[in-house]
């Protein structure tokens, strides 16, 4: 298994076959109370994917991205952009193909991104999400994120309407 910076356009087509759906039979629901909005996970069977339909887009928001490589096939992905202004990194894709997943290959990827968060001297590393990851943001945490913020309408009007995003970040 190796980890190496994802070159493109080479890249492409070993990147876009990740299977990046999340299988779940729950989903996070938000509610707000005396003590703030608190998510609590719901009964319902949903099968998300995930695109990665920026691979050859001129205006990308990362600029950084690494892929998890294992007899020749790429199994996993990770890309970056930084933010100068507030000293985030921002991690826009996040990916261990689903057949892959619990191997330990998300950890060796976000070793990736920490260390060019040092690099860029990155304050916090930052991501989006969707309430129907709930695996994801299990994971997520257990990389040592929490939950920062949520939007109950970033998906109106797109193909995840009825979704929220979550947002979590970690220090550096």
């Amino acid at each position: 298994m190796e980890i190496r910076r994802a070159v493109l356009p080479r890249d492409a087509a070993g990147i876009a076959a990740i299977d990046t759906a999340v299988r779940t039979t729950n989903v996070l629901v938000a509610t707000a109370g005396p003590q703030g909005i608190v998510l609590r996970a719901t009964p319902q069977t949903v099968t998300k994917r995930f695109a990665i339909d920026d691979l050859s887009a001129p205006d990308r928001p990362w600029t950084t991205g690494w892929v998890a490589v294992d007899d020749a096939q790429i199994v996993g992905f990770a890309a970056v952009g930084f933010q100068a202004w507030n000293r985030r990194l921002v991690l826009w894709h996040f990916y261990v193909d689903a057949g892959r997943r619990g191997q330990g290959l998300g950890r060796r990827l976000m070793a990736s991104v920490l260390e060019e968060a040092h690099l860029v001297d990155a304050r916090h590393v930052w991501l989006e999400t969707s309430n129907q990851n709930p695996l994801g943001v299990a994971a997520y945490q257990a990389l040592g994120f929490t939950l920062s913020g949520l939007d109950l309408t970033l998906y109106d009007g797109t193909p995840s309407e009825g979704e929220f995003a979550l947002f979590l970040s970690r220090p550096v």
